[in-house]
């Protein structure tokens, strides 16, 4: 990574944002000048990165001049008005944001898994949905031994994936009933705090919610299999960071536990935390700020002969988002593609 590019931030002051800004200088991105790019609401804001300040410009067609990549952690608009602009101006982007992932010409990527389509992109990449992206990454090492033929996940989605207000409302909520006091829902359709909600994003016409119908379409492509059958149950939690889901998966035939321990232990980006009798299995709590994929209850399922069943947990700023974009933006530089 010798070469030293100019790199842009869209939503620079989010919480994938700011993620992005940390990762970068942790992970010494190879960066010549950086732009830290947000709404008129956060112009002149200044974040610090490493030792130096860095004023927040407001996000605009003409924000992309001389940038070699632009990472993209804002809303869907914003992806869906400035993305062409930041093309057009000779930047590949980096999309956090749903608008660009099921189209036909833009690769849909998690490194570890399908880095090589990442030689077809048009200015471009898109990321998965930060439930997708830790199961897409377990389920793969087994499938390229075992081939898939059906998955269940039911996933448990941290507030912190819709943004601040949601951490905030899960604050205030928290308190507020502690107290013994009403809560008045505003980010979500009913309260979160000491609840469950089985309701993320909107509902379709079939029964699925958007982020299920996500979760279906998204793993199809990045695994290359469009015909895999597989459903999924997502559900929001009263956790603020980490995503968690229980996969149940249907193989060509049989595996045991321990050949899916192996596989997985030998897996990049997958820690494996699996010894039930000490009671050690992943959290979101201890995957929080981590960058790994955490793997655990890993069992055969007693419902099926080729079935097992396995518990995912991955920290949805870092490798659900921000993580995942940077690798892409590694990845891209290690193939003479930027």
């Amino acid at each position: 990574m010798s070469r030293e590019l100019s790199v842009a931030i869209v939503g620079a002051t989010g919480l994938v944002g700011r993620e992005l800004v940390r990762l970068l200088f942790q992970r010494h991105f190879p960066i010549k000048a950086l732009r830290l790019l947000a709404s008129s609401r956060s112009q002149g804001k200044k974040l610090l990165v490493g030792e130096q300040e860095i004023e927040v410009q407001e996000t605009s067609n003409n924000s992309f001049a001389g940038a070699d990549i632009a990472f993209f952690g804002a809303t869907p608009e914003i992806s869906r008005n400035l993305v062409p602009a930041a093309v057009k101006a000779g930047a590949v982007v980096i999309d956090d944001s749903p608008v660009w992932r099921m189209e036909p010409d833009v690769p849909l990527v998690v490194p570890e898994v399908n880095g090589d389509d990442l030689e077809q992109h048009r200015g471009v990449v898109a990321i998965p949905n930060s439930s997708t992206t830790p199961v897409v990454l377990a389920l793969w090492p087994i499938h390229q031994v075992n081939p898939i033929k059906r998955v269940i996940v039911d996933t448990y989605q941290a507030v912190s994936a819709t943004g601040a207000r949601a951490v905030a409302e899960l604050t205030e909520q928290a308190r507020a009933v502690l107290d013994g006091k009403n809560v008045m829902p505003h980010v979500y359709p009913h309260q979160i705090a000491f609840n469950l909600l089985p309701e993320i994003d909107v509902f379709l016409d079939n029964g699925y919610t958007k982020e299920e119908w996500k979760m279906v379409q998204e793993t199809r492509k990045i695994m290359h299999e469009p015909e895999l059958a597989i459903s999924a149950t997502c559900v929001r939690v009263p956790v603020f960071v980490a995503n968690s889901a229980a996969v149940h998966v249907e193989l060509s035939h049989s595996m045991s536990a321990d050949e899916i321990r192996n596989l997985l232990r030998e897996a990049p980006g997958i820690t494996v935390q699996d010894e039930p009798s000490i009671s050690l299995y992943p959290q979101p709590w201890t995957a929080a700020a981590r960058d790994s994929t955490f793997v655990g209850r890993i069992r055969q399922d007693v419902s099926h002969p080729n079935g097992f069943a396995m518990w995912v947990v991955s920290d949805n700023l870092r490798k659900g988002a921000a993580l995942n974009s940077i690798q892409i933006g590694e990845d891209l530089i290690a193939r003479n593609l930027i």
